[in-house]
């Protein structure tokens, strides 16, 4: 099994991040107020430097590379609750499963998909790896034995999966024909099903299991209420994309609180470069208002975007994104203006997948050469 490369020697923060200023319109130049929602365009190419430094997200270089995969890394994730335990997913099928514990290792390969590995998504415990497949199936994986041990035949590609929350019995996953599946982990079969009005490309639970919020491939994100009992399933609301050229949705993330909202938020991330931020209504069936949006440059890859760590009750609310131009791009939504407070080089290609760790002091991305970088990050006080 081939090894990780661990980086020769670790490089100065100042070369890998400098802060960029991305100019947005002049109609969005206005402060932004807890209570009020704003939009604004962004080119995450414009390298035009600014001297000021966003210490929040500085990093130290490079932790270690994972380049033995020769296809593209589609999807990344840390295990569950996790600082050290990774694993990626790829077009050739493969997934593989790593320690970043110096020195970083490669555990297992799983190999049975035939075709792309779509997502993929940890149990609780980490004992097991439920993923989806361009190739139709759903395969639940034993990590340690490196087996597949279940596999779920569909009639169509399966795009997105999750482990309930509360529940590991239960994996919803979001399929080519509309449709959102609960399945029974222990014996494979159906559960429950609802039909959305496009391929459901993404999705994600909130922390209660009550919801699934899934986004589809014309830009609409749904929430579905969920019984954590039986699995049953029921859409509660839809919300329409604003663009007029409908995009596929890559990135549906939940977070438990935020700043901005001061309570649960939704992001979406669509191709079209579309990052949409969302407050969550817990109590209202997981209705969402729009609170901010930026618009990025268009995606030619499913690439995907994630929240930032929460670092202080005075801090902005960051994104991090892959992007075409081969760097992994930071943000600050409550800034109308010059959104991007950072960016990490050292890709050779269009970075995809972000994953942060469960300790939040390093990052992991893949991109299209199939190269994955797990970024240190620098040590706030």
């Amino acid at each position: 099994m081939p090894s990780a490369s661990p980086v020769s020697q670790l490089l100065e923060s100042d070369s890998w991040n400098s802060l960029k200023d991305l100019r947005s319109p002049s109609q969005a130049s206005q402060a932004l107020s807890r209570t009020t929602s704003f939009s604004s365009n962004a080119s995450d190419t414009d390298d035009r430097p600014r001297r000021r430094s966003e210490p929040a997200y500085s990093f130290v270089g490079m932790h270690c590379i994972f380049d033995q995969c020769k296809a593209m890394v589609t999807v990344i994730k840390f295990g569950h609750m996790s600082s050290d335990l990774l694993a990626y997913g790829a077009t050739d099928g493969s997934l593989t499963v790593c320690s970043v514990s110096m020195p970083p290792s490669v555990i297992k390969q799983l190999i049975g998909h035939s075709k792309d590995v779509t997502d993929f998504d940890f149990s609780t415990n980490n004992q097991y790896i439920a993923s989806s497949s361009m190739d139709k199936t759903v395969r639940v994986w034993d990590i340690s034995r490196g087996l597949c041990i279940r596999v779920i035949y569909g009639v169509s590609s399966q795009l997105c999966i999750r482990f309930h929350p509360v529940n590991n019995n239960f994996l919803s996953a979001g399929n080519a024909k509309k449709e959102i599946n609960v399945f029974n982990f222990s014996t494979g079969r159906t559960i429950s099903t609802t039909v959305v009005d496009g391929e459901v490309t993404a999705m994600d639970h909130d922390h209660t299991g009550q919801f699934i919020f899934c986004g589809d491939s014309q830009g609409c994100i749904y929430t579905v209420s969920m019984n954590s009992h039986t699995g049953a399933l029921s859409r509660t609301h839809r919300n329409r994309s604003s663009s007029k050229h409908r995009s596929a949705v890559t990135t549906v993330e939940y977070r438990t609180f935020s700043l901005l909202a001061r309570g649960p938020v939704l992001l979406a991330f669509t191709r079209d470069g579309s990052l949409s931020f969302f407050s969550v209504s817990l109590e209202m069936k997981g209705y969402l208002t729009l609170r901010c949006s930026l618009k990025l440059a268009p995606r030619l890859h499913s690439i995907r975007a994630s929240f930032c760590p929460l670092l202080s009750l005075e801090k902005g609310e960051y994104i991090v994104a892959g992007s075409e131009d081969a760097n992994v791009y930071f943000y600050d939504l409550t800034r109308p203006r010059n959104t991007c407070v950072n960016k990490l080089q050292g890709h050779g290609y269009p970075v995809i997948g972000i994953a942060w760790n469960h300790g939040e002091n390093l990052l992991a991305s893949s991109d299209f050469g199939g190269t994955v970088i797990v970024w240190k990050r620098a040590k706030t006080a």
